[in-house]
Formats: structure tokens, C-alpha cells, sequence
């Protein structure tokens, strides 16, 4: 079982430690979002400097390409990207679907890559063994997402995404049981040889099996569906929990009462998807989250709009193009400490590569920090405090 700390809670929020084998996370925080194992524009220790202490890689778009053995075959995915931290991998249901021509049964998706039109079916069991393969400490349960809003439909992927719980439990024991005798996927990250086989037999004898499953609670914004699925979560023999689906913000603090009133306390939440905007994290937190995931950060980054304590702003507006102060005084990222507005701006305009890469260091420093300073806050009694202040000025 995943060890989860706490070391201290008020109300359903909390402060924490989570410990995977390749090392502890300090909850609350934001989990940096490498959806084909990279976080886009920032290399892996630039994610380090910044204060990251975990990625969330995507398993859907991992099988397209480079696919799933191949990432094994490099001793998993820390080995493969060089993030020697914490991991965790998105089942990719959401990605799948969103997909336009996805073809959903009981048994599970087809569906055809979005890069080369190749035929691709995902069952519980091929998520299960894709992601082990992959090799993240934290794998998220193979769940089904619906566009609709309506009631019926929303309980009908909530039923599936069930029945593929039990189905995601089942195959992630019996791949547990496999590596423990080292006759399977998933050895321990430690006793990976550089670029070795993640089957391969370890000479030491049966090794304790360290990937985790967390289950995915789904239910839309209808509290009734959202508290059943926390019910069936909760009695599963999962590691944490994914809270995931289509919901609304402003409804987001009363849904994660709902669901964090009825999870086990002593097991760790992850709020998939979540964190562009900074009151999702504060709300996230306050009502029991302890880690949070996005790319909102760095695809805004990407297209010129960037984060400061007085709201977002959009740098390639002419008004920018004369100002020489940084772009946040208080924030120590290099994009601020080093570089102007005005340079920013000409980037941009310009369409530099450097533009991409400056704009992602300080939103992605950004997100990552404002949920540390959520965790002191929590740890000294502030948080509400902390939460006012900053929720005032930024928007």
C-alpha cells in the first residue's frame, strides 16, 4: 500500500507527505503535467529548479508514440526522461474520449490516433499493462468520460467506469503478483539497470512490486452520482484516488465536499486536470486535494499569457513593448529576475522559440509555488489569510 503521511488537517484540508519509490512528495502540490513525457518547452531539469517535485505523463498519448515497450525497454519512465522524482501516468481516458470517433462498449474504447489514423483499442487490462510498462509510481484506473451534461448519460459512463475499476484492480494485482517474483512488468525503480529491461529477472530474488492504482471518481456536477461513485471508490482495493471529469468551478467546492466528506482520509487525492486558475488550487486544497495537475500553465505561457499577482496578462499587447520592468518583481524565477517586459514582448512578436520557453519557466514556477506557499499557509494557520489576500488582488 502507497504510504501517505499527514502531518497536520483543518476542516477537510491537510498537509501531507506521499512516498514513492523514487522518492516523497509534500502535499499539497502541483504536479507538473509531461504529457508525452515532457513537459512542453521546459526540460526536465529546468521542472527541477522550478521546484517540481513530481510529472504526470499521459498514457494514451505515450502508446502512440514512442509506445509503451519501447519506454520499458528504457527502464521505465523515470530512466527514459531522466526525472529521477516522483511520477505519475493519466490512464488517457480523457484524451481517448474526446476523441470523434471513439467507439465505447463494455469492453472498452477504439478509437484512431489523432497523428497517423492507426487503429487502437484500450480495455481496463491494456491500460493496466500499458501503464506498467511505462512504469510511473502512480497509475490513474481506466475510466470513461461523456460530452453530455445530462443526468442518464453521466450515470451511464459512471456505471462503466465501475465495472472497469474492478476490471483495472483485478489485472494491476495480477501484475503485481507477476513482478514480486520478478516474472512480470513493474520492478522496483531501484534494481532498473540504466537502459535495462523492465521484465528482467532481478538476481536479488522476489522484489516488493512499487507501481500504486489510484480509482477514479467520476459523477459530472450531480452531487448524488458524485457521492456514489466516492462510495464505490472507496471500497475498492485501490492506493488514492483520481477525482476527475466535467465539472463546473463555480460548483467545484461543494462536489470535492461531497467526494473528500466519503474517501478515506488516510489515502492520497489527486484533482485531475485542474490548477490554470489559481482559485482552483486554493478551493482544491481547502476541501481536501492534495495534488493537482494541468497544462493550462504552459499552453497559456505558450501563447503570451502570463500570471502576476494582479491577474493574467497578455505580454504581445503593445502596451509592453516600452515597458523594461520585470514581469513580477516578487517572483524569483529566472523569466523575472533576468528579463523585462518589453524583451518578452519583442519575443513574441517576433515569434522566438525563447519567447515559448521564458513565458513556461515563470507560469509553471508560478502554479508550483503558489501551492507550497498553500502548504506553509496550511502548516501556520494562515491559509485563509493567505487565501483572501491573494484572491482579492488577483482577480
Amino acid at each position: 500500500m502507497l504510504k501517505f503521511d499527514i502531518e497536520k488537517s483543518a476542516g477537510l484540508a491537510r498537509v501531507g507527505v506521499i512516498h514513492t519509490p523514487h522518492g516523497d512528495i509534500k502535499t499539497p502540490a502541483f504536479v507538473g503535467a509531461a504529457t508525452r513525457a515532457t513537459v512542453k518547452a521546459l526540460t526536465m531539469e529546468q521542472m527541477r529548479e522550478l521546484g517540481s517535485q513530481a510529472i504526470l505523463a499521459n498514457t494514451y498519448h505515450l502508446i502512440l508514440a514512442p509506445g509503451a515497450d519501447l519506454i520499458e525497454a528504457a527502464g521505465g519512465l523515470a530512466e527514459f526522461s531522466s526525472w529521477h522524482a516522483p511520477t505519475f501516468t493519466d490512464s488517457g481516458g480523457f484524451q481517448i474520449f474526446s476523441l470523434p470517433d471513439v467507439k465505447i462498449s463494455e469492453s472498452g474504447a477504439k478509437f484512431k490516433s489523432h497523428i497517423d489514423g492507426r487503429k487502437f483499442e484500450m480495455t481496463p487490462e491494456s491500460s493496466m499493462q500499458d501503464q506498467w510498462k511505462i512504469g510511473a509510481d502512480i497509475h490513474m484506473a481506466f475510466d470513461q468520460l461523456t460530452k453530455s451534461d445530462q443526468y442518464e448519460d453521466m450515470k451511464q459512463a459512471m456505471d462503466r467506469t465501475h465495472a472497469w475499476l474492478d476490471r483495472c484492480v483485478a489485472e494491476h494485482q495480477r501484475l503485481a503478483s507477476m513482478a514480486s517474483t520478478g516474472d512480470g512488468l513493474g520492478r522496483a525503480p531501484a534494481e532498473h539497470p540504466k537502459g535495462g529491461a523492465a521484465g528482467e529477472k532481478s538476481p536479488a530474488g522476489p522484489v516488493e512490486p512499487m507501481q500504486y492504482l489510484f480509482a477514479v471518481v467520476q459523477g459530472g456536477n450531480f452531487l448524488d452520482l458524485r457521492a456514489e461513485s466516492a462510495k464505490y471508490c472507496a471500497s475498492k482495493a485501490v492506493d488514492g484516488f483520481g477525482i476527475g471529469g466535467v465539472f463546473t468551478a463555480e460548483g467545484m467546492d461543494e462536489m470535492l465536499k461531497t467526494v473528500n466528506s466519503i474517501l478515506p482520509e488516510n489515502k492520497p487525492r489527486h484533482l485531475l486536470g485542474m490548477g490554470q486558475e489559481p482559485l482552483d488550487l486554493f478551493v482544491g486544497a481547502e476541501f481536501g486535494c492534495d495534488t493537482f495537475d494541468c497544462v493550462g500553465p504552459t499552453r497559456m505561457a505558450r501563447n503570451g499569457s502570463l500570471y502576476t499577482l494582479d491577474g493574467r496578462i497578455n505580454i504581445k499587447n503593445a502596451k509592453f513593448k516600452h515597458d523594461f520592468t520585470p514581469l513580477m518583481p516578487e517572483c524569483d524565477c529566472d523569466c523575472c529576475k533576468k528579463y523585462n517586459k518589453a524583451y518578452l514582448h519583442h519575443l513574441f512578436k517576433t515569434d522566438e522559440i525563447t519567447a515559448k520557453i521564458l513565458a513556461s519557466i515563470h507560469n509553471e514556477h508560478f502554479v508550483i509555488q503558489t501551492v507550497a506557499n498553500i502548504r506553509e499557509s496550511l502548516l501556520n494557520g494562515t491559509f485563509q489569510d493567505y487565501k483572501r489576500s491573494f484572491l482579492a488582488r488577483y482577480y
